[in-house]
């Protein structure tokens, strides 16, 4: 669902790159307090991961694919603002570095796949959560439907934009359909990828899913004839071995190198949602050139390198490369920026 240059009027892209950039602000502030010391460099691997997986389109109709857009995905492993960020940094990449998504259109993609499908997919995520039993079981349909539930939002959000801001005489109607019908089809897609993932990290390690906090209902104790909480029981710190990241983060990593680099080869060659939708509704008349079209790595593939499984494998890696450091980077500056504020306040003097 990469919005190019060209499908949205100059007044509403540069609105909506406001609305981006209000977005991320806020989500930079919010992330403090997501991110810690173990949360931050997994921070950039789901950047990464979802940069990966976003390679490896799959066929939904005839002459027709999808991608994961990675948003529930986000939000519900390292919480929703640093979510918005790790897809922020996704779409930055995709459009300087592989000339995917218009430059001009950065806010309205911001938008479209980074916030909206994080706050859709986070609320009914949260919601399920709140009427469903605390188990894994349940965090895992929770993903499944939050993701499920955000692609189609997000076709709708595009389609909104378009009736205000759209470059061609295409009735809305018509791109509304055609936009959401496609998608729901992406968005079972995504939910599988999504709740496959959540599901093998809880497996291993349901401490580090931020959606997974608190899974544990607390212990009943019948006192009185009434039901009271029990007393916690008195925190074990865990081994150091347990509460280290390193085999985590460098078994994510490898997989999404390999995604990248190899298993994308295999990924359908069909045009995605939008773009389909773009060329039989005739949205996409006035499409302008990216301006990055002459990037050494434009359209994943490396410039001068015949072997097209070779190219578009070194893209990948790169692109892996570029975003985990990129990103990882970015959370670690805010992590560092929380533990700055936390230590400024404590060490405050009450005054007398």
């Amino acid at each position: 669902m990469h919005v190019p240059d060209g499908f949205i009027d100059a007044p509403v892209s540069i609105a909506a790159g406001v609305a981006a950039a209000g977005a991320v602000a806020v989500s930079l502030r919010g992330a403090r307090r997501e991110l810690d010391e173990r949360t931050a460099p997994l921070a950039g691997l789901v950047a990464a991961f979802i940069f990966a997986v976003q390679m490896l389109n799959f066929p939904v109709a005839a002459g027709t694919s999808g991608h994961l857009l990675g948003g529930a995905l986000a939000a519900i492993l390292v919480g929703p603002y640093t979510g918005v960020l790790c897809v922020s940094v996704v779409l930055l990449m995709q459009g300087i570095l592989f000339a995917d998504g218009g430059l001009t259109a950065l806010g309205v993609n911001v938008s479209v796949m980074g916030v909206v499908t994080v706050v859709v997919a986070y609320a009914i995520f949260r919601g399920l959560l709140k009427v469903l039993p605390p188990t894994r079981r349940s965090v895992t349909a929770a993903a499944f439907t939050g993701a499920l539930l955000s692609v189609p939002a997000a076709a709708t959000a595009f389609t909104a934009i378009y009736a205000v801001g759209g470059t061609t005489d295409v009735p809305v109607g018509k791109v509304f359909t055609a936009m959401v019908g496609v998608h729901v089809l992406i968005g079972i897609g995504e939910a599988a990828i999504t709740a496959a993932t959540v599901g093998a990290v809880l497996a291993v390690r349901p401490d580090l899913v931020h959606g997974a906090r608190g899974l544990t209902a607390p212990l009943k104790l019948r006192v009185g004839g009434e039901l009271v909480d029990a007393p916690a029981p008195a925190a074990v710190p865990a081994p150091a071995a347990a509460r280290s990241t390193r085999k985590v983060w460098a078994t994510g990593l490898v997989t999404a190198l390999v995604l990248a680099g190899f298993v994308s080869f295999y990924a359908s060659a069909s045009p995605d949602g939008l773009e389909k939708v773009a060329a039989d509704k005739g949205i996409d008349e006035k499409v302008e050139e990216h301006a990055a079209a002459d990037s050494p790595l434009a359209d994943y593939s490396v410039k001068d390198v015949t072997d097209a499984r070779l190219s578009g494998g070194l893209a990948g890696v790169i692109g892996v490369g570029v975003t985990v450091v990129v990103g990882t980077g970015i959370f670690w500056a805010v992590r560092r920026r929380r533990a700055e504020d936390l230590t400024a306040t404590s060490t405050v003097t009450p005054v007398a």
